[in-house]
């Protein structure tokens, strides 16, 4: 009789240990106040990391989401910087370093959407996106490599676009995130001797403001999916959550899709 006792002993401390297995780390999610980026920031927390997240202009909802990682005995911080300026983008790292000491992951998800015929993108459209989708990431992983040690993350949110454009008016937006493949593919070369690695994380078609399950569009996107249907931003965190966990440790280079076979 007594294995039985023993192994719900054991599932237990299992059950525990997931629950914290982030515990004395520190994360920065950037674009962390609403969409992907704040189920990001809420599951990091859940999973027992300090969260510090980044917001352009919403005060408010960051500030909500601030409240829900507290709630969970955690410690959170919002940086109002708009991922476009790159010394924003830098200072948003020493921000997080000055307030809670480290820095251990970095969720690069702040992203910005330009969709329309390639002939009619201006200047503008196309520095907008490249300075969001591109130099962001880049110039925010620059500042975070003078505090990330062994064991340190990079994720990096991209889109299923980057693997497949199924519609017409997709150039730019696909452009600005297939760089991201290049970019982790060689962070992750680089770093892996600092013992850092670094994600790409592909989410589909996902309901949150900016592309919701009830949009003009949604129908047609679901059309495209395998299963027929969006992605919550929760399924983006869990992805995220994995890929900055334990059971990440021996991933890196890679491009994890999370888009409901988007891109089968």
């Amino acid at each position: 009789m007594s294995p039985e006792p023993s192994k719900k002993r054991t599932n237990h401390h299992m059950s525990t240990h997931l629950i914290t297995e982030l515990d004395g780390k520190v994360a920065l999610v950037t674009g962390g106040s609403r969409g992907i980026g704040a189920s990001v920031a809420r599951r990091l927390a859940h999973d027992g990391a300090d969260v510090v997240l980044t917001y352009r202009n919403n005060a408010d909802q960051a500030a909500d989401v601030v409240a829900d990682i507290k709630a969970l005995g955690r410690r959170a911080l919002a940086v109002q910087a708009d991922s476009a300026d790159a010394a924003a983008a830098r200072r948003c790292v020493e921000e997080a370093v000055a307030e809670f000491g480290r820095l251990d992951i970095l969720v690069n998800n702040a992203g910005l959407g330009v969709l329309g015929p390639v002939e009619q993108l201006d200047l503008d459209d196309i520095d907008s996106v490249l300075a969001v989708n591109v130099r962001g990431p880049l110039v925010t992983t620059q500042a975070a490599l003078a505090h990330l040690g062994a064991g340190g993350r990079i994720i990096t949110i991209g889109s299923c676009m980057a693997e497949r454009v199924a519609f017409a008016g997709g150039a730019l937006y696909a452009t600005s995130k297939s760089a991201l493949t290049g970019l982790t593919k060689a962070l992750a070369r680089e770093l892996g001797p600092r013992g850092i690695t670094a994600n790409l994380v592909h989410p589909g078609p996902t309901d949150t403001d900016m592309n919701p399950s009830d949009g003009p569009g949604a129908e047609m996107q679901q059309g495209l999916t395998a299963l027929g249907r969006y992605g919550e931003p929760s399924d983006v965190a869990a992805a995220v959550a994995y890929l900055a966990g334990d059971g990440g440790r021996y991933v890196s280079g890679a491009s994890l899709a999370v888009d409901g076979g988007f891109a089968a």
